[in-house]
């Protein structure tokens, strides 16, 4: 097998013309360089320079690993360069998960910004597993996931960033009787028909489940909607009132009012979850800058 080293030896040899000038350029003594190229000559199995005046010329063998060892010293330093890029996070890849709703109102916005500062990027964007939300970072095929804050506790290995609350409204039908109230007492409604929001495996149910247990009754479910903008359309048609996260109106409905709520206010945390060996990668750590960014609350 070639030395690749001593390859690069040769080519000093033939580009400068002589094994004493390759010696001066390489810091090597003139008895090293002739050392280094009898052995590529052993293992080449054939001559490599031949000795004209002073100096020495490639024989054919000899042309042929110089043009080899200039490559392969080209596809080193482009290998160099592809490494610091990647090292620095100018390059890369990056797989994302989110859930529904931190799609548009989230994710899109961080991703922009993730454009303008890191351009070199490449983005692997799906929507997670709403029932194992931390699955693929867990196992290595994503680098980050948007998630809702697990209430169980979260797997050793996985770090959570907060990124922001999201308090959930009363969505009434318009002219309910408590429509023009500001801020409404959830025990207020007790005794209202309900629309689920959330289906019945979405870890978010418990959010809405705990609240009104808080206030002291069990809703009473009278459709499950599976998604925010259905639950919206139940609510218009006077099919009950629902509990929705403030990233799940979107843009509302004309047919429905939208209140705070107190005693208590449910509120889900969105975050990050990643991997802690991984959360410090300067692509990843740009990634959660951008979605940070995007969390921040507009200025007044």
């Amino acid at each position: 097998m070639l030395d690749v080293r001593r390859m690069q030896v040769l080519r000093a040899v033939v580009t400068s013309g002589s094994v004493t000038a390759a010696a001066a350029n390489l810091g090597y003594t003139p008895s090293a360089i002739s050392q280094q190229v009898a052995a590529l000559e052993k293992e080449a199995g054939t001559a490599l320079l031949e000795r004209v005046g002073r100096g020495v010329r490639p024989t054919e063998a000899g042309r042929l690993l110089t043009g080899y060892a200039a490559t392969i010293s080209k596809v080193v330093a482009e290998a160099e360069t592809s490494l610091a890029d990647l090292r620095e996070g100018r390059t890369g890849r990056l797989a994302v998960r989110y859930f529904g709703t931190a799609g548009a109102a989230l994710v899109a916005p961080a991703l922009a910004r993730l454009r303008v500062t890191h351009p070199g990027i490449r983005i692997d964007l799906a929507v997670t597993d709403r029932n194992d939300p931390l699955h693929e970072v867990k196992e290595g095929r994503a680098d980050l996931a948007v998630v809702v804050r697990p209430p169980d506790r979260v797997p050793s290995g996985i770090r959570l960033d907060h990124l922001l609350d999201d308090p959930y409204r009363i969505v009434l039908p318009r002219g309910h009787r408590l429509a023009g109230q500001e801020v409404i007492d959830l025990g207020d409604l007790s005794d209202e028909a309900w629309v689920g929001s959330e289906r019945a495996s979405d870890p978010c149910l418990g959010i809405v489940l705990d609240a009104c247990a808080a206030a002291g009754f069990s809703p009473g479910f009278v459709v499950e909607s599976g998604d925010y903008a259905t639950a919206l359309g139940f609510v218009a048609a006077r099919l009950g009132v629902a509990l929705v996260p403030r990233m799940g109106l979107g843009g509302g409905h004309p047919d429905v009012v939208v209140c705070k709520v107190r005693g208590p206010e449910p509120v889900r945390a969105i975050c990050a979850a990643v991997r802690e060996t991984t959360r410090d990668e300067p692509a990843l750590r740009g990634l959660l800058d951008a979605l940070a960014a995007a969390s921040a609350p507009a200025p007044a």
